[in-house]
């Protein structure tokens, strides 16, 4: 039964209800509902708002010498107070007439006589270095927000600031909100055990875990953003541990707009864009994707599937967990906690006849072999894995697999990413760097070709600095993606052959350095910081 049928029932066995004890009273009863919505409000000379609350008690029309004063009085309303004002009108001349009404019927009238205010609380503002009087005034603020508004109202203001986590974490005599913008974590605000004990209640039962749970846990909650005009999905990752102080949590949010998962957006210069063009057009063949946690790898992924999505492609993909649903695409969850491994999801979607599958990552020897295999049986097969370079990627995936020449023209490109934060570039300034910084770019360039970095004279340039706008606290704005992609050519197949007998990364990063002209994730980095775009401090601590 619908939710609208139940609260009819409910509201008709209390107006029978009420009736019957109007009845046993012997007290007039009135069904407030026939005119409770419509009902002109008496808002001055009758009853003043306090006394409303205070006796349970609503004026129903203001009489005059003709006709008489009406009050709404339920079970609750003292019969004193019900006597009183019968006394008092009668020795002014008047009439009042008290009816009894149901307690459903007060609560709707009264919040007609006195509706909730909306309250409007400040927006948080992420706190400066060493500045304690923004975090004191938002911890004030937090700490007010209403019990149930305290969950949304976070997930809300992270939202609006662009971040991508909220952590929430215990200390001995207070819990500490961070919030990760731009890839740093950013102190917000303290607040009370109490608050914490409400919050981590409501994370609990929108994300149906345990908020009392001496293991960690994981969860989702998905959440429509209203702001501007316009509407949002957002999808958020809730995954909890249990600390020495108690529960915490960390909330990772991912805007689901499938418009953003787009190549263009990315900023991907020209060659690595024309390399995975080249590669993603054939219908066999591995992609991976390297490198840590938030390096923004899942983003590139998708982007690649999005383009990929057409009416000709069967496309599939394995996940754990799902981070954005793609119209369009079979998306299928691995729950690996209990049991369940990539390499038997494999097996069975491949009975599906994909053309293209995405794995979420590679975990061991056997989903490394199985992915393999299906890439050189006329599969195209995208998959994450962990390592901090290509060279590091291709020497571990030699290492799971082995030394095998049938499995050598199987991984086709590797791709190594960062997130760095990007300059705003209406503040940002440039600045002429000391001597040592100098030599150490032109040592990191070495061997770059002159076409690789246009515009750039390494023998005279300048780099450029944050500096504090309105409109960027800090100086950055969004990030920009630093990536390194290594083509697998015939001369790199030769460690994955055999041929060359030390496949370490040393010497694959020299080979395709040498052979495919492969720029490095710090040179990368240190390319975007000549032309503007981040700092070598930025590219130093996210590299």
């Amino acid at each position: 039964m619908d939710e609208k049928k139940i609260q009819k029932q409910r509201r008709d066995h209390e107006e029978n209800s009420t009736q019957q004890r109007a009845s046993i009273l012997g007290m007039q009863y009135i069904d407030t509902r026939e005119f409770e919505d419509e009902l002109e409000l008496v808002k001055e000379g009758m009853l003043t708002i306090e006394e409303m609350h205070k006796n349970r008690m609503v004026p129903l029309q203001k009489g005059d010498e003709y006709k008489p004063f009406r009050f709404g009085a339920t079970s609750q309303t003292p019969q004193s107070v019900i006597q009183k004002l019968h006394q008092k009108y009668q020795d002014e001349g008047r009439e009042a007439q008290i009816f009894l009404i149901s307690n459903g019927g007060y609560n709707v009238l009264m919040l007609r006589y006195d509706p909730p205010k909306k309250v409007i609380y400040d927006d948080i503002t992420i706190a400066k270095e060493g500045d304690s009087a923004t975090i004191t005034s938002v911890s004030k603020t937090l700490n007010s927000v209403g019990s149930d508004q305290m969950l949304d109202y976070l997930i809300d203001q992270a939202d609006r600031l662009q971040a991508s986590d909220i952590h929430i974490e215990n200390q001995r005599t207070y819990i500490r909100i961070r919030m990760r913008v731009d890839g740093a974590l950013h102190p917000v605000a303290d607040i009370e055990k109490d608050k914490y004990r409400i919050l981590m209640g409501a994370i609990g039962s929108r994300a149906n875990i345990s908020s009392a749970a001496k293991t960690s846990q994981s969860g989702h909650i998905q959440k429509d953003i209203h702001r501007d005009g316009a509407t949002h999905l957002l999808n958020i990752r809730i995954e909890t541990v249990p600390t020495m102080y108690g529960q915490d949590a960390v909330m990772r949010l991912f805007n689901f707009d499938e418009s953003m998962l787009n190549l263009d957006l990315l900023g991907i210069p020209p060659k690595e864009r024309a390399e995975i063009n080249e590669i993603v057009s054939h219908p066999r063949g591995m992609m991976m994707m390297v490198g840590p946690t938030g390096s923004g790898k899942s983003t590139t992924l998708y982007s690649i599937l999005n383009a990929l999505n057409t009416s000709d492609r069967k496309i599939l993909t394995l996940e754990d967990p799902i981070e954005y649903g793609i119209g369009g695409i079979a998306q299928i969850p691995v729950d690996t906690t209990h049991g369940q491994t990539f390499a038997d999801g494999l097996r069975s979607i491949l009975r599906l006849d994909p053309d293209v599958v995405m794995l979420g990552e590679i975990r061991d020897v056997d989903t490394a072999k199985t992915a393999i295999q299906a890439s050189i049986t006329g599969h195209l097969v995208l998959s994450s894995f962990h390592a901090n370079s290509t060279s590091a990627a291709f020497s571990r995936m030699i290492g799971m697999i082995g030394i095998n020449p049938i499995f050598s023209s199987a991984i086709r490109l590797l791709i190594a990413q960062r997130l760095v934060r990007k300059l705003y570039d209406p503040s940002k300034e440039e600045y002429e760097p000391d001597e040592a910084t100098k030599q150490w770019v032109k040592r990191t360039l070495e061997g770059v070709a002159p076409e690789r970095m246009p515009g750039i004279d390494l023998n005279n340039f300048k780099l450029w600095r944050p500096k504090i706008h309105e409109d960027a606290p800090f100086g950055f704005k969004g990030r920009i993606v630093v990536m390194e992609q290594m083509v697998v050519n015939s001369h790199i197949q030769k460690f994955l052959r055999g041929d060359i007998a030390d496949a370490n990364p040393e010497a694959i990063e020299a080979e395709a350095r040498k052979s495919a002209g492969l720029i490095t994730l710090i040179q990368a980095g240190t390319l975007a910081a000549l032309r503007g775009e981040t700092t070598l401090e930025e590219v130093n601590r996210a590299i």
